[in-house]
């Protein structure tokens, strides 16, 4: 069903695009006010971008499709969505699963010099396969019938720090082969905003280290594989962090409930915009009923709203280390 809407939305904006052609002449640089355009996805692409530019954010339309909080796994491109990414100086995307409308998208791109960033591409070999660890309920299997099944890639690639440094060098060094005048800029913003990933990435590990506890356990989807594996954490959760599963079976309710009571577990964790049901069901089935539910931020809900407040990718990645250190007690 999502093919088939996508099939037919990009026919109409394939049909707008070439009324607009006929109209006009369409130049490289696509943006009328001289202004460099940027799309983004999501919001740590749309945060890093504004970071890494700095001052020169000022003369660019930076654009995040993902901005009603919709969750990256169910959004779907708009007709309107299509003609941004069309015309736009620099596009940013995970790479995964959920952005398979993207090929299609960009065969119908105006600006043939638009420059093209897949997260998960920059990353290679460091992308991770999806897992389904101990307890976990696994994703109900489509008939596929003979066909090889292509693995599944964790998505979530921003959830590491370690990671956001390699990403936002390419970043930079995009922005730099637009705008050559800038590159030192670029080049300046991009190195102090890599230090204070590096300063953060090693509180997490420092907290890690010194916490009592080197696990933690998810009544909801667990979409922060990236970040437990860079500091040795293990792992429980109720879902792969792509499942499009909400209610949980009895067994992973028991398994999770009884491996809480097994660790001592002090508290159980969500992501943001949980209805935290799981996690209360799972609470009520351990033995002493009194753990506390603590949420960490997967920033697939971030707005530019949220942006223009004050939020940015490093303030959440920092409540989600306060967080951690209270679910390590």
């Amino acid at each position: 069903m999502k093919g088939k809407y996508l099939s037919i939305l990009l026919i109409a904006v394939m049909a707008i695009l070439g009324l607009a052609a006929c109209g006009q002449n369409l130049s490289n640089n696509s943006s009328e006010n001289g202004k460099i355009k940027v799309v983004t996805t999501i919001f740590p692409e749309y945060d890093w971008v504004k970071q890494i530019a700095g001052e020169q954010a000022s003369d660019m339309d930076i654009t995040m499709l993902l901005d009603n909080g919709v969750d990256l796994h169910s959004y779907q491109p708009t007709a309107a969505d299509i003609m941004k990414i069309s015309d736009c100086d620099l596009f940013i995307y995970v790479g995964g699963e959920s952005d398979t409308w993207v090929d299609d998208a960009l065969k119908e791109a105006v600006n043939k010099n638009m420059k093209v960033i897949n997260l998960l591409d920059v990353l290679g070999d460091s992308v991770k396969e999806e897992e389904v660890v101990e307890g976990m309920q696994a994703e109900e299997e489509e008939e596929s019938g003979e066909e090889e099944e292509e693995p599944e890639y964790d998505e979530h690639v921003w959830l590491s720090l370690k990671n956001a440094k390699v990403l936002c060098k390419a970043i930079a060094d995009n922005l730099s082969e637009i705008d050559s005048e800038h590159k030192a800029v670029y080049d300046a913003n991009v190195s102090s905003y890599i230090g204070k990933l590096d300063e953060l990435d090693a509180q997490y590990k420092s907290a890690v280290e010194s916490s009592s506890k080197k696990t933690i356990l998810f009544g909801d989807r667990f979409p922060f594989r990236y970040l437990v594996d860079d500091y040795g954490l293990n792992y429980y959760a109720a879902f792969v962090g792509c499942s499009a599963e909400s209610e949980a079976s009895f067994e992973t309710i028991s398994f999770l409930s009884k491996k809480t009571d097994e660790l001592g577990l002090k508290s159980i964790l969500t992501i943001e915009k949980s209805d935290k049901k799981i996690a209360k069901t799972i609470i009520s089935n351990t033995r002493n009923k009194n753990q506390k539910i603590l949420e960490m931020d997967s920033l697939q809900s971030t707005t530019s709203k949220d942006a223009a407040n004050g939020t940015t990718y490093l303030s959440v990645m920092q409540n989600n280390l306060n967080v951690l250190k209270e679910a390590l007690q």
